[in-house]
């Protein structure tokens, strides 16, 4: 019989996929506010890969940031954070339109997870109509995060790979052993 044992902590991100600079200043304005107010690293705005979201976000050309916040959390309580991201995103929204997608999701040592609303082969079902996906897995090998199957590709060009596997850095930094009593979760 396997030992239970309490998880440590994790860095928690999101990323926002938005249109216009005033969308993702308000975004950040309540997502600081929900997830404890400090803003560890902010990547640079890039294109999104996809049209799927323009027309609800009223653009062509639909960008999207990854924030990575500086509080670490417990990995139960990602279900939790999407709804209060969902919240987050009807709030900003107008006309019944969301302004902002917003996709949280965290890193421990070993992977990046991202919370989905949505159900797929790849996904596990959390709770309150909640899915977790391990869309990227850390590589002893390669030293640096590697796509899964269905890993989005915005999450696989180099320079999101380079800023995910330099969190993972500042993370596991704050699980050195000199941390790790409070490191866990309760």
């Amino acid at each position: 019989m396997g030992m239970i044992r309490v998880p440590e902590k994790v860095m928690l991100f999101a990323g926002v996929l938005y249109c216009l600079d005033e969308h993702i200043t308000a975004a950040l304005a309540s997502l600081k506010n929900e997830f404890g107010g400090k803003i560890l690293h902010e990547s640079d705005a890039s294109l999104w890969h996809s049209g799927y979201y323009a027309g609800e976000l009223g653009c062509d050309e639909v960008k999207r940031k990854f924030i990575f916040f500086d509080a670490l959390i417990c990995p139960g309580e990602l279900a939790a954070i999407k709804l209060k991201t969902n919240d987050i995103e009807a709030s900003l929204s107008e006309s019944g339109k969301r302004k902002v997608n917003i996709d949280p999701g965290y890193i421990t040592p070993a992977r990046i997870v991202l919370a989905s609303t949505k159900d797929y082969a790849h996904r596990v079902y959390l709770q309150k109509g909640i899915y977790a996906e391990a869309t990227m897995l850390w590589s002893r090998k390669e030293r640096r995060f590697v796509p899964h199957l269905f890993t989005y590709s915005d999450f696989m060009e180099e320079k999101n790979i380079t800023i995910f596997s330099q969190m993972r850095d500042v993370l596991q930094s704050r699980l050195s052993p000199a941390s790790r009593p409070f490191s866990g979760c309760k």
